[in-house]
């Protein structure tokens, strides 16, 4: 079959409303993709978010953290699977953690690095205002860290979308179904279909959650970064210092 037969194929799959709306279509599986999006992504913040604040905010041992951390991205993901789906059979939990596994890293560097950056001045002047550690954390840090954090929930959520694709290897179901169906029955317009709407899934939340990142940026920070001027590289002079 010929890449325009494909093409073709895949627009009268999705352009048949039957492909939607009967059980186990489109919209079924679509839910089921978002669900164990969802939770995967919930998981790995539960476990990278705390961490991230306290190494960030402590100052100690996060760089430590982060780099085990990213070692995981390493795994094999179909091998981690298969290895999960051994110990607690076929269904969408063995995607669900193996996938969360791998949302780890981009939560846990981007707060990390968000609270590492905070200007040191701000810091002084919350500790100078008496404020505990905890209030700074909540007060200060925290809402400067924001866009570096959403930043990293962003791109776990891309890549687990992507990746939970892999879930109809194992019955958990998911767009992943529509895709390997397609290549089992010799049907590849309908894998095409079904990897058409995985990036267009993929691109829908890329832009949802950028405009949501912007959303929670302090209207401080946007206009810095507008005003903000282009970066010396190693290789530029440094400027000159003014009088």
């Amino acid at each position: 079959m010929n890449a325009g037969s494909a093409l073709g194929d895949a627009l009268v799959y999705l352009n048949d409303p039957l492909s939607w709306t009967r059980p186990g279509g489109i919209l079924d599986l679509l839910r089921d993709h978002l669900w164990m999006t969802f939770v995967a992504v919930l998981l790995a913040a539960v476990v990278a978010l705390p961490l991230g604040l306290w190494f960030g905010h402590a100052g100690r041992g996060g760089q430590v953290v982060v780099a085990t951390a990213n070692l995981t991205r390493a795994l094999p993901t179909l091998a981690l699977l298969y290895i999960l789906t051994a110990w607690l059979g076929l269904g969408q939990w063995p995607t669900i953690l193996a996938v969360a596994v791998f949302a780890v890293p981009p939560i846990l560097s981007n707060t990390w690095t968000g609270l590492r950056e905070v200007d040191p001045a701000a810091r002084d002047a919350g500790t100078g205002m008496g404020m505990s550690a905890a209030r700074l954390l909540r007060d200060v840090e925290l809402p400067l860290a924001l866009p570096l954090i959403a930043a990293g929930v962003r791109t776990a959520v891309v890549q687990v979308v992507a990746t939970v694709s892999l879930a109809s290897l194992v019955g958990g179901g998911g767009l992943g179904l529509i895709i390997s169906n397609g290549i089992f029955t010799q049907r590849y317009g309908q894998a095409l279909a079904g990897a058409l709407i995985v990036v267009a899934v993929c691109l829908g939340l890329e832009g949802l959650l950028a405009g949501l990142q912007r959303m929670l940026t302090p209207a401080a920070l946007r206009r810095g970064g507008r005003r903000r001027t282009p970066p010396v590289s190693v290789a530029d002079p440094a400027p000159a210092a003014a009088p």
